[in-house]
């Protein structure tokens, strides 16, 4: 089984082979295709839609390892962090409603 890391190295090396970062990072651009795939898992779960919903959600992640190992992010480190920090967090924190 593949490490977070080398899943993420993958994804981008793909994303690099198919032009996507030919013209640099494009940081607000990369952060808006995460948001249209957001959306479009958003629009999967109106229609139910179970089985487009879950490729949208892989698609979300897939756009995000892309971005972070683009950006020299470690984010296997970074979600083993945020993780840890979530643990100690109160019972639905930040919930205002």
């Amino acid at each position: 089984m593949l490490s977070v890391r080398e899943f993420a190295d993958m994804v981008h090396m793909n994303a690099v082979d198919k032009g996507f970062w030919d013209r640099g990072a494009m940081i607000p651009e990369k952060l808006c295709l995460i948001h249209s795939e957001v959306s479009e898992a958003m629009e999967a779960d109106r229609a139910l839609d179970g089985g487009n919903f879950g490729e949208e959600l892989a698609d979300i992640v897939i756009r995000v390892f892309d971005l972070a190992i683009g950006c020299g992010i470690d984010i296997e480190g970074e979600l083993e962090q945020k993780h840890f920090k979530n643990l100690n967090r109160a019972r639905l924190h930040g919930k205002r409603y």
